[in-house]
């Protein structure tokens, strides 16, 4: 395991050695046998181009920066290594002092890594737990206090257990900060760099974000040395298999067009954004009230109802699931055949990862967007970034000629409504694609 003692910390990386191809048959030779016995029992036969870039690296020791989409294999792409590196130094770990700390922004990306953790380290005689708020600590204490190897944490619930000194950070090895743009969006920089002054210099870090913007670089060269610097180009949005419509209303009326909309038994999966959790929280309501069952996610909610709603919602028993964006950052189901933007989002790019959820895995899908006056400037700006209009289908009920040719602003100081999951905080499990596809299962 190289290490960095003497290597300056900051912008050191302009010249840092690029990944150079390895062969996927490679990357699974340089896996020891209880790891490729897990990967394999998964059934996965071929690493995706993340992994395939960064496991060798990681493995060498090196520190990374990453740019890389959520669903991109992110994290069996740092998990595997992780555990490779601890398991080849067994040693019991003390009470509270992890030897490897992921820092995650939501909880739903946290019970994620941690999922994949379990998966990966089935085979292995190696200890992980995950701490998150929202949720008693009772049992996060108790595994800390039996020792752990591998920390999956939000800022905000690490933090609080620290200072009621349960967790001590000294002896940690390798730091993961995962999704760092998503934690600066949640306001979490002033909680990781407290967390920074509490680990050990001497560390293997990675730093993971789905962009790489000269201000998040200069953030990262204050935490690596010497990084490779690996970049997944953004998958892009198969258009061709998602049909697009819009269909502009006024905000009075978007209840009684979703409600009218799920009245089409064809519509048996489906994810409905909203902008705000509160409204969140009516639409389910007003689905109630018709007899459609749904649940809502987002952050106001507990850490159990989070996890009944999602389960539920995978396992059929409710139909649709109305979630912020935030919330929904961690979420990974299949066969959701339709996604409604009940709120457009702020960011025009948010629009393609709402309705990417949709047809995977070569099935069609529908992503259908309400819009009111006050949401134009976001229309226009989702086409803006599409290059072309989204279909209108102006032949409903509730249409609104207002809506369609207001040339209204976007709202100053708009919130964004599923932002504030601040801290008590989680992307999916790192994936390899199946059967020797290099497509996202």
């Amino acid at each position: 395991m190289k290490e960095h003692a003497n290597a300056p910390r900051a912008h050191t990386d302009h010249c840092a050695r690029q990944p150079q191809p390895v062969s996927p048959q490679g990357v699974f030779k340089a896996l020891m046998p209880e790891l490729q016995r897990a990967v394999t029992a998964e059934g996965y036969t071929t690493p995706t181009p993340i992994q395939e870039q960064c496991i060798p690296h990681l493995l060498e020791g090196r520190d990374l920066m990453g740019c890389a989409q959520t669903g991109t294999g992110k994290t069996a792409a740092f998990a595997l290594p992780i555990l490779q590196r601890l398991a080849g130094n067994s040693r019991r770990p003390r009470q509270g002092a992890p030897r490897a700390l992921i820092l995650a922004p939501t909880r739903e990306l946290a019970a994620q890594i941690g999922q994949s953790i379990q998966t990966y380290g089935r085979f292995l005689r190696l200890d992980h737990t995950v701490v998150f708020g929202g949720v008693s600590q009772f049992s996060q204490v108790k595994a800390l206090n039996r020792g752990v190897d591998i920390l999956v944490a939000t800022p905000g619930r690490l933090l609080d257990l620290m200072q009621q000194g349960y967790i001590h950070l000294e002896q940690v090895e390798i730091f993961v900060l995962d999704e760092v743009d998503r934690m600066l969006d949640m306001g979490f920089l002033p909680d990781i760099q407290r967390v920074l002054k509490k680990i050990p210099a001497e560390r293997q870090t990675l730093f993971f974000s789905a962009t790489l913007a000269p201000k998040m670089v200069e953030l990262a060269h204050t935490m690596v040395r010497n990084p490779v610097r690996v970049t997944i180009a953004p998958e892009q949005l198969t258009v061709e298999r998602i049909a697009q419509k819009v269909l502009f209303v006024g905000k009075k009326n978007k209840d009684a067009l979703l409600v009218s909309l799920l009245n089409d038994e064809r519509i048996n999966k489906a994810i409905i954004f909203t902008q705000m959790k509160h409204a969140a929280n009516r639409v389910v309501d007003k689905l109630s009230a018709a007899g459609i069952r749904g649940a809502a996610i987002h952050g106001n909610k507990s850490q159990a109802a989070r996890t009944k709603a999602l389960d539920g919602f995978k396992q059929g028993r409710f139909r649709v699931l109305v979630a912020t964006d935030v919330a929904a950052r961690g979420l990974d189901v299949d066969d959701i055949t339709h996604v409604i933007n009940y709120d457009l989002p702020v960011e025009a790019e948010t629009y393609v990862h709402r309705i990417g959820r949709t047809a995977r895995a070569g099935a069609d899908g529908d992503a259908i967007s309400f819009c009111c006056a006050e949401d134009r400037a976001y229309l226009r700006d989702i086409e803006r970034m599409l290059g072309e209009p989204v279909p209108a289908q102006m032949e409903h009920a509730y249409h609104c000629d207002d809506a369609f040719r207001s040339n209204q602003a976007a709202p100053k100081n708009f919130g964004r409504g599923g932002g504030g999951d601040r801290g008590r905080g989680g992307r999916p499990k790192g994936k390899f694609s199946r059967h020797r596809s290099r497509t996202r299962g």
